[in-house]
């Protein structure tokens, strides 16, 4: 899936135009401290922005982490962020909001926005969420 809408979404996300919850992340590199960047869909929640991970040894949450949360997103412009990450029980109502915009985790995951929270309890602590907080 990654393949195909990859360069699509980076597209976007580096133009600005089209929806503005398809953005990149920037993250310095643990180790290399290099700039690392990947294409993210935002969930919104509870009017706040929360970025995803699919998994919790995501290069870009261990680069989080290891930065104390300092990124940059990327929608047009740059624009410094603080990535604060959220508590497991907290996290269930995020990723249902994920799934209304995330039709490839729909698909991964073979849930719905619809689906019973129980379902996005179960999964709550396998898959990162950081909410998005403005610097």
């Amino acid at each position: 899936m990654e393949a195909i809408y990859g360069p699509v979404f980076r597209l976007i996300a580096t133009t600005g135009i089209g929806p503005s919850f398809i953005v990149i992340l920037e993250t310095r590199g643990r180790r290399s401290g290099r700039a690392h960047s990947t294409v993210h869909v935002l969930a919104e929640y509870a009017g706040a922005n929360y970025l995803l991970a699919a998994v919790d040894y995501s290069d870009w949450v261990l680069n989080a982490r290891a930065s104390g949360g300092q990124a940059t997103l990327r929608h047009g412009k740059r624009k410094a962020v603080q990535l604060e990450e959220v508590a497991v029980d907290q996290r269930p109502p995020v990723l249902r909001a994920y799934f209304r915009r995330s039709l490839g985790a729909r698909l991964i995951f073979r849930l719905a926005p619809s689906s019973p929270v129980e379902k996005f309890e179960a999964i709550a602590g396998k898959h990162p969420v950081f909410k998005i907080l403005e610097v």
